[in-house]
């Protein structure tokens, strides 16, 4: 099996590329129409919202990649689920813009919202089966298990280590 066929086999994953497909079809149909703004700046903010669009479907499933590992530690997986989240709820804050603005043909922003909450569900499934003792303590504080603090002592800090020993005879 080639290594990315885990990841894009994940119902997320491939919920993931679902979104990234409807955002395309939601960006091209903005385009396409003709929209009467008020002023330039409305215009602007648009393209603007389908910008980020674009970007939060790129991102969501990219994460997915980056954290699907289960030999990734619980803090990057965290990390990553993270930004999916943020960018998910992103797509749901454009697609309003988009709305705002003047875009008439709603049906396709309310598939999107549908199609977020779907994979909303797949994601939180998914984030459950992250291992939380496969970890290192994330001094940052965000990311740790349940109990370990940024601040707690590492025992890893321990095991005596002396660089010379390591590089000897390289």
């Amino acid at each position: 099996m080639r290594p990315f066929e885990k990841w894009e086999n994940l119902p997320i994953f491939k919920k993931a590329m679902q979104l990234s497909d409807l955002v395309d079809h939601i960006t091209e149909a903005v385009d396409k129409t003709d929209i009467d703004f008020e002023r330039a700046i409305e215009a602007e903010m648009i393209k603007s919202n389908l910008s980020y669009m674009r970007q939060n479907a790129m991102t969501i499933p990219a994460k997915i990649a980056g954290a699907a590992s289960e030999d990734m530690l619980y803090d990057i997986r965290m990390e990553n689920a993270a930004i999916i989240r943020k960018a998910a709820r992103e797509l749901i804050t454009d697609a309003r813009g988009i709305e705002m603005h003047g875009f008439k043909d709603i049906e396709y922003l309310d598939l999107l919202r549908q199609e977020v909450e779907e994979f909303r569900i797949l994601f939180a499934e998914w984030v459950k089966t992250f291992d939380q003792w496969h970890y290192i303590i994330d001094r940052w504080g965000l990311f740790n298990p349940p109990g370990i603090n940024y601040d707690d002592h590492d025992p890893d800090d321990d095991i005596p280590f002396n660089p010379d020993d390591f590089f000897d005879g390289l």
